[in-house]
């Protein structure tokens, strides 16, 4: 459950993380131009939330921080996908603000056993403690520290075939919130590049969105479109980011281009 704050603040504090587990169905979109603007033009959208992508994207964690409290003027939190999932990468995202973190390349639910630790302080968790950060005010909101371990949305890639292989284990993990398929790296995993028809590739969506309903986790898919999203929330898929700021700025302009230079 959220807290109830007293002062103003860009902060998400548990909301996102406190609607994905009561099943809301919720829309956000990547950031992977590196750009806090563009940060906040998604931001005023209306998203439910915008996601960083620092494993593929052209920023990195100094921009994490100007994202946080760009799109927290329009109370919109911001969730990371991290470069890799190591302790370090995971302690830095959260301290600049972030409301959540993605984490790619997983195998098992062994693994995820093991990254589970970097988003929570000790005595649960391995994330190291301080004040001088975003995430807790600037050492003005110490109360943050204890809420900080409920408050994370974790959300879990399942991109690889070990991780498929796994994913009833994965979802059924307490601190799981999201099991996330990367559609473009499953299909490679799965031998079917690019087929998102494939009975494969279909399969593997039919058993996370599966898992994740009996363990009642959210599932989560990248989606091209709108079209895309309503279909895949017809599936069963709940937590959906259509499209990034460049594939949704390089539509836009392909379009104008199709209409008036066709």
């Amino acid at each position: 459950m959220a807290r109830v704050s007293t002062f103003r603040t860009p902060l998400d504090q548990g909301a996102l993380a406190g609607r994905i587990r009561k099943g809301e169905t919720t829309l956000g979109s990547f950031a992977g131009l590196g750009s806090a603007m563009a940060v906040e033009v998604l931001a005023a959208s209306g998203l439910d939330w915008v996601l960083i992508d620092l494993e593929h994207g052209g920023g990195d964690e100094r921009s994490v921080g100007d994202a946080v409290s760009t799109a927290g003027a329009y109370g919109t939190p911001v969730l990371v996908r991290v470069e890799t999932p190591d302790r370090i990468r995971i302690g830095r995202v959260l301290d600049a603000g972030a409301a959540g973190v993605m984490l790619p390349r997983v195998d098992s639910a062994e693994e995820v056993e093991a990254i589970i630790p970097h988003l929570h302080y000790p005595p649960t968790g391995d994330r190291g403690v301080a004040t001088y950060n975003r995430s807790v005010r600037w050492g003005m909101d110490r109360e943050a520290l204890s809420a900080a371990n409920g408050d994370v949305l974790t959300i879990v890639q399942i991109e690889t075939v070990g991780a498929l292989a796994d994913v009833d284990a994965i979802a059924a993990h307490p601190d799981v919130d999201v099991v996330f398929v990367g559609p473009l790296d499953l299909s490679y995993a799965l031998g079917v590049p690019l087929d998102f028809d494939a009975p494969e590739f279909q399969e593997a969506l039919s058993a996370v969105v599966t898992a994740a309903r009996r363990h009642g986790t959210a599932a989560g898919i990248l989606c091209a479109d709108a079209d895309a999203a309503a279909m895949r929330a017809d599936q069963g898929f709940s937590f959906l980011p259509v499209g990034s700021d460049s594939t949704l700025l390089a539509a836009a302009a392909q379009n104008l281009v199709s209409v008036l230079r066709p």
